[in-house]
C-alpha cells in the first residue's frame, strides 16, 4: 500500500467528501474518514524478529565456522539480533510478520478510538458521530461510533462495513468500496437519526490524513 498522503488521489478525496455530504443531507449523524500510515511501530515485533532471525543465523554461522561452539554462539546471536533488529526497523512491513495478529487488531482499534476523540467526533449533538479509520501498514479498517449509534448497532455489526472496504482495497476499488459502505451506513443513520430542520454540518467532510 502507498503512504497515507497519497493513498487517495485528489479526485478520489473529492468523491469521498461528496459522498459524505450527500449522506449527511439525510441524517443528523456525522461521518468522517481518516487514513494513517500505521497505528503503531510494534517494537515487540522488531525485538522478536531480531532475536529469531539473529538466533537462526548465528546457529548456522557457529555450526559452519566454529564447530557448534556455545561460547561463540551467544555473542554471535546477540550481534546478529541487533543487526536484524535494525533491518526490521527500517523495513517496516517485515516486522509485521513477527507481531501476533490479535495484537495488531488491538493496536488498530486503540488508535481508531484515540483518533475518534482527537478529532472531536464525540462532540456531536446527538452522539451520532462515526469514523471510518484506515490504517495502511496493518491493512486494516476500523469503524468507531459514538454512544448514540451503539444503542442501535453493535461493534460486530459495524465491522461488517469494514470487511467490504478491505475487499475493495484488495481488488483495486478502494474509493468505490468506501463510498458504497458510507452510503450504506448512511441509510442506517437516516433511519435512526433523521435529518432535523435546524441540522448543521458539525464536522468537515474532507478525508483526514495523518502520516
Amino acid at each position: 500500500m502507498s503512504d497515507a498522503e497519497h493513498f487517495f488521489s485528489a479526485a478520489e478525496k473529492e468523491t469521498i467528501a461528496a459522498t459524505i455530504k450527500k449522506v449527511e443531507a439525510t441524517t443528523s449523524g456525522e461521518i468522517a474518514v481518516m487514513v494513517v500510515n500505521g497505528s503503531d511501530t510494534y517494537p515487540e515485533g522488531i525485538i522478536l524478529g531480531g532475536m529469531v532471525l539473529g538466533g537462526v543465523t548465528a546457529l548456522g554461522a557457529t555450526d559452519y565456522f566454529f564447530n557448534d561452539s556455545l561460547w561463540m554462539y551467544v555473542p554471535c546471536a546477540v550481534i546478529m539480533a541487533l543487526i536484524f533488529g535494525a533491518i526490521l526497523k527500517r523495513v517496516s512491513f517485515l516486522h509485521g510478520f513477527f507481531t501476533p495478529a490479535g495484537q495488531i487488531n488491538l493496536r488498530v482499534e486503540k488508535r481508531a478510538i484515540q483518533a475518534f476523540y482527537e478529532k472531536g467526533l464525540h462532540k456531536t449533538r446527538d452522539a451520532s458521530g462515526v469514523l471510518f479509520f484506515l490504517s495502511l501498514f496493518e491493512r486494516k479498517v476500523w469503524v468507531v461510533a459514538d454512544q448514540g449509534i451503539y444503542q442501535k448497532i453493535t461493534q460486530d455489526e459495524l465491522q461488517t462495513y469494514t470487511r467490504h472496504i478491505v475487499e475493495g482495497i484488495k481488488s483495486g476499488k478502494k474509493t468505490e468500496a468506501l463510498c458504497h459502505e458510507i452510503s450504506r451506513f448512511g441509510q442506517l443513520l437516516a433511519l435512526h437519526f433523521p435529518i432535523r430542520p435546524d441540522d448543521t454540518n458539525e464536522l468537515p467532510n474532507d478525508v483526514i490524513v495523518e502520516t
